[in-house]
């Protein structure tokens, strides 16, 4: 079963591992298919959802929502994260003219309350903003948070995709505190080691959430000479962890970081989503990592 984990001291408590909704639209799902995989994460423990309002074109959020309808799921079993703050031209969006951000408080709580009906619930746990936006004013969505925690329809907010810089900006000017930053993060994306995200996490006791923890299907599909390394590499010690599958040993490569980031799985692979389980039994040795992160560098440690 896949445990537990609070994500920062002021919560809130999600799985280990998140079903990400991202491509949801993609997998041409009927509503009875949707709850099936809904009640099959839950069989497993997973019990947190990720989404964004944008996903699917303005969709998934509609189509997860009423599949979490007919399942007659207690809705205090399940944790529901989602995200705003993108703006996409779209037919479902006549208003919007062209790609921008938006963050101010109107838009947050706009986009909020159509997460919500939606989604079929009346909170969210946890609100993300989608990208960082050089137009934001912090006292906009500082207002925007408080606003929708005194009402009770947001539990707790945090970021997506924010650099350091941008994170400690923001959250010096809240009067809530930010519980994660969900970022890019896999063998083949390692940018959070370089540019700090993962040291102002463990500096602010925040645990990352992790999207696209497989390179988004690249690693196994790219022809490049880095993702065939990084192929050899998993599948060879895959067989040295008693026979794992390469996904596994990619998904436990970064359950080993101390720094314990939450992977959101972009999937509606039943199989996949229990390999993705049993990888949290995976134990990767220190030299087994640094071996995962010489051959995606392409060079050791100095």
């Amino acid at each position: 079963m896949v445990p537990r984990i609070a994500l920062s001291k002021h919560g809130p408590d999600v799985s280990r591992i998140v079903h990400g909704s991202w491509h949801l639209a993609d997998w041409n799902k009927s509503t009875r298919e949707i709850v099936d995989l809904v009640h099959g994460c839950l069989e497993q423990g997973i019990t947190t959802f990720d989404h964004a309002d944008i996903y699917g074109d303005y969709t998934c959020e509609g189509r997860f929502g009423t599949a979490l309808a007919e399942a007659g799921i207690d809705r205090s079993a399940i944790q529901l994260v989602t995200k705003c703050g993108i703006k996409l031209v779209s037919t479902r969006r006549p208003g919007h003219r062209m790609k921008c951000y938006d963050t101010s408080c109107s838009h947050i709580i706009a986009s909020v309350e159509n997460s919500l009906r939606c989604l079929h619930t009346d909170y969210i746990d946890l609100l993300l903003i989608h990208r960082p936006d050089p137009l934001a004013d912090p006292r906009e969505i500082n207002e925007a948070f408080v606003r929708l925690r005194q009402a009770g329809k947001v539990h707790s907010f945090g970021v997506s995709n924010f650099l350091p810089a941008q994170l400690e900006a923001l959250a010096s000017k809240l009067d809530v505190p930010l519980v994660t930053n969900q970022i890019e993060y896999s063998v083949l994306h390692l940018d959070a080691h370089a540019d700090g995200s993962i040291d102002l996490c463990q500096k602010l006791g925040l645990c990352p959430m992790a999207w696209s923890p497989l390179g988004g299907g690249r690693l196994f599909r790219a022809d490049s000479d880095r993702a065939r390394r990084l192929r050899e590499t998993l599948a060879r010690l895959g067989r040295d962890l008693g026979g794992a599958a390469p996904e596994q040993v990619a998904i436990a490569w970064i359950l080993r970081h101390p720094v314990r980031f939450v992977p959101v799985l972009g999937t509606g692979n039943a199989a996949r989503i229990q390999q993705a389980v049993e990888a949290l039994d995976l134990e990767l040795s220190t030299e087994q990592w640094f071996e995962i992160r010489r051959d995606s560098l392409g060079q050791d440690v100095p």
